[in-house]
Formats: structure tokens, sequence, C-alpha cells
């Protein structure tokens, strides 16, 4: 038995060995940048860092910023609908193609087409569809609705929705082709067994197909929030923000303290509190997902 462990160590040793290189880099720069930005986020660092230690000072400024408040409150509601309505319509359109429907290859290239598309890319093309002099407002007007009003953009009390929409038609897609792999994995036989037992079909995607489709939601989520947390190229290419400050977010708001407002520690403590958020939600689900089954096997 003894002998078994030594033997296990240098089990595919030439992988372990081809992988040190990987495991320093994301040691060094991944770990060892997050720490760097912690410890510098308690300093009172301008256009360059400088360890002159403020204490709390910048996470207090920053809680009394309202473009931060307004920023963090932007990314909850974008984040809520967002992981929301991708999800259903993603599940939806992918239920629809998996009914072996005619040109469905055609029909998914349709619907995944917009992700190849840059951030960038998706927001210019939103940024026109949207504006009311030559978008979706002035068509219908075109068209004898010269009451129809839709200009999302410009109106800041509705911005982020304007943005939203941007969002899900770029992504949506993506969480579709997900969705029908989770679909077509799914046995034929619990199909048919179903349709015997005469159990409808929304009651057989809901009680039974969704539950046996998990890793495959948790993929989904996980993608979906990740896009989420880092939401900046959208904001820049549609709206620059505005009007104001109505389409901040927290990503953006971190890149003009350390780039223009020239304010390191400002924006390390910005940096700070997303990676904050991000630990909080994901330890529980990592300690539920891994810790938890760890404990029910042993």
């Amino acid at each position: 038995m003894p002998s078994a462990r030594p033997s296990q160590l240098f089990r595919n040793l030439n992988a372990k060995i081809a992988s040190i290189p990987m495991i320093l880099t994301a040691v060094v720069v991944f770990l060892g940048g997050t720490i760097w930005t912690v410890v510098y986020s308690f300093t009172n660092s301008k256009l360059l860092p400088r360890m002159r230690w403020v204490g709390f000072d910048q996470y207090e400024r920053l809680w009394d910023t309202n473009r931060w408040l307004i920023s963090i409150e932007n990314l909850a509601i974008f984040g809520v609908l967002s992981l929301i309505f991708s999800m259903v319509i993603g599940f939806l359109l992918a239920a629809l193609l998996d009914q072996k429907i005619r040109f469905e290859d055609t029909f998914r290239t349709i619907f995944l087409y917009p992700f190849a598309l840059s951030f960038i890319v998706t927001g210019l093309i939103w940024q026109w569809l949207l504006n009311p002099d030559f978008g979706v407002q002035s068509v219908v007007r075109s068209l004898g609705f010269d009451g129809f009003n839709f200009d999302p953009l410009y109106n800041a009390d509705i911005v982020i929705y304007g943005i939203l929409i941007a969002a899900l038609w770029q992504g949506t897609g993506l969480v579709m082709c997900l969705m029908l792999a989770g679909l077509r994995g799914i046995d034929e036989d619990i199909w048919k067994a179903a349709r015997i037992d005469g159990i409808p079909m929304w009651k057989t995607y809901l009680f039974i197909v969704i539950p046996m489709m998990r890793p495959v939601l948790i993929t989904a989520l996980v993608i979906v929030a990740t896009g989420i947390v880092k939401v900046y190229d959208l904001v820049v290419a549609q709206t620059g923000g505005g009007p104001g400050i109505a389409s901040e977010v927290p990503a953006k708001y971190v890149y003009d303290m350390m780039f223009l407002s020239q304010n390191l520690g400002q924006g390390f403590a910005a940096s700070t509190m997303m990676l904050l958020t991000v630990i909080i939600v994901v330890v529980p689900w990592a300690y539920l997902e891994f810790g938890g089954k760890g404990k029910r096997h042993g």
C-alpha cells in the first residue's frame, strides 16, 4: 500500500511538468495581481502606485459617490434581468428546435450568429437601431403610428433596458445552444415513458427534464454571470455611460478612475469591491457544489 502513493504521484508526470508554467502564470499574474490591487486600494495612489496608506478612506469615498451607487444599481438591474431572460428565452428556443423542425441548422446559425460579434459591434448596431431619428421609432412612425415612442438610450429612466436588449440579442443564442445540447442528451425513453403516463409536456420539462439538465444550467449561468460582471464594451459603444451617468456600470467606473481621472487608489477600491461581490456569490456556490458532495460521499 505505501508504494501506491509514489506511483500515483508520478502518474502522468509529463502532463504535470507541462502544466507547471501555466500554474505559475496563474499564481503570479492572477493571484499576485489580485493581492497587489487589494493592497494598493488602501493607499492614496494617483497617477502612479505609491505606498501612502490612507486606510479605508478610498472605500468611504467610493460609497459616498453617487456615480458608484448608480453603477451598482444598474448592474443589479441588468444582472437579474439578463440572467432571467437569457435563461428563459434560451431554453424556450432550445425546446422549439428540439422538436426536429425543418431548417433547424439554419435557425440555429441565425440565433447563434450575434454571439460571434464583439460587444463593440453589437453596441453600435443597437445604438443605430434604437436611435429615434432613423431606428425602430422612425420606421414605425413612417408606417403611420406618429405617437409611437421608443428611444430607451436617450431616456435616463430606462436606458439600462436598452443596453439589456442588446445584451440579450447577443448572448441568448449561446445559451440556446447549451440548452439544446442538454436536451439532446436526455434519453428518448424518458419522453416515451412520460407520454405513456399521460404527463403533459410542460410538466415533463419542468419536473423531469430541467432537473436532469442541472450541469448544463450551471454552465450557462456561470457564462452569463461572467459577462454581466465585466459588462463594459456594450455600455461604452451604446451610451458612453449616458445620458449623464444614467447607464454607468462598475467596470466603466473602474476604467475611468484609473485612466481618465488618474486616481488609481479609487479604481483599486472599486475593483476590490467587484472582486468581493464575486467571492460572496462564488464561494457559497462552490461549497454547495463540491464541498457538500464530498461530505455526502464521505
